[in-house]
């Protein structure tokens, strides 16, 4: 008469750990595609003087990213739009600068991007497709509002975000 064999463990929890480790180690050796830089905005209060900076290293000059404006605001905020003044400098060039108007809202559908209680985050494209850096190096932004009011209140944070497309 042949014999049943019963593989037991008598330490399921220890397993489950094991399997779980295992698999944080394995995703935890995988690099981004994408940096994200933000500044907050002293006392919720965005001045003209306030123009915060980014650097931004590119290594691979062969691939296309995408550029992102970070915005967390308050419920508070007046408008449903915000007028930036983006700055980019190149690797051993001069800084240039855009104009951007980015809707955050509207009066039928409320606050784009994603809300907790009455604070609001937005990630809004700034670019119209794809793009290429074509020096590798240090990427300098800068962004300053221009608005019409000074400080403008009721802007928490402001940042970059750049995304490589795969």
């Amino acid at each position: 008469m042949a014999q049943k064999v019963y593989l037991s463990v008598k330490f399921p929890g220890v397993l489950l750990l094991l399997i779980i480790s295992i698999c944080l180690w394995l995703t935890a050796c995988t690099k981004l595609d994408e940096f994200e830089k933000n500044s907050i905005v002293p006392q919720n209060q965005w001045s003209y003087a306030f123009k915060p900076a980014f650097n931004f290293e590119i290594k691979d000059t062969t691939t296309s990213y995408n550029l992102f404006i970070v915005l967390r605001h308050t419920d508070a905020y007046r408008y449903n739009n915000i007028w930036l003044n983006v700055g980019t400098q190149s690797p051993g060039d001069t800084t240039r600068y855009q104009k951007f108007e980015l809707q955050l809202g509207s009066d039928t559908k409320g606050w784009e991007g994603t809300g907790m209680d009455d604070i609001w985050e937005l990630r809004k494209l700034i670019t119209n497709g794809p793009v290429k850096f074509n020096k590798a190096g240090i990427y300098k932004f800068s962004v300053a509002h221009i608005m019409r009011e000074n400080p403008l209140p009721n802007i928490m944070s402001v940042g970059i975000r750049v995304e490589k497309i795969k």
